[in-house]
């Protein structure tokens, strides 16, 4: 069965975000009232599993291994069925 995994990966709180921080300015300089600006890498990724169980197994695996670096970054994900 094909699944699709939909994976969210931010630096932990207490490490730089340059991009959030040069985001944030800009959006002042706007006039816009951002007290703090976060970004993440999202990853979208179809894969093939026997069971829904099996496919946030091989998620789980896939950020633990590549996806993420445990040191600075937390991760979330959500794990659907594709239709046929």
């Amino acid at each position: 069965m094909r699944y699709l995994s939909r994976v969210e990966v931010r630096l932990k709180p207490g490490y730089l975000d340059p991009e959030g921080e040069s985001t944030r300015r800009a959006l002042q300089d706007l006039r816009y009232r951002v007290r703090r600006v976060g970004v993440a890498k999202v990853y979208e990724i179809e894969l093939t599993a026997s069971s829904l169980q099996e496919a946030r197994k091989l998620t789980e695996e896939m950020c633990r291994k590549l996806l993420s670096n445990p040191v600075k970054d937390d991760y979330s994900f959500e794990v659907r069925k594709l239709g046929r």
